[in-house]
């Protein structure tokens, strides 16, 4: 995957761009940027693209945090309710 196809609006590259941009702004970037991937495009393989391009170059950013953040996967859904979590147990 190349980087143009990672980043087809150019979304994450504007993002790094920005003076003084912070991690709320940059999440609803990487959100906007994830929407935009076409159908059949693993996130996965681009943010990796993405990071292999500007993490060196901007380590302490904070859109390298949220593409890392991105990386990692969603908790475990646990039960938070509901009739079945009212009844007594048998």
């Amino acid at each position: 995957m190349t980087l143009d196809e990672a980043d087809k609006t150019g979304l994450i590259r504007e993002a790094y761009r920005i003076e003084g941009i912070g991690a709320t702004e940059c999440r609803s970037i990487f959100i906007d940027w994830a929407l935009k991937l076409p159908p059949g495009v693993s996130s996965t393989k681009a943010i990796k693209v993405l990071l292999a391009e500007y993490a060196a170059k901007a380590e302490n950013h904070p859109m390298t945090y949220v593409l890392k953040s991105g990386l990692k996967s969603p908790p475990t859904p646990r039960r938070r309710g509901g009739r079945k979590g009212r009844l007594p147990r048998a």
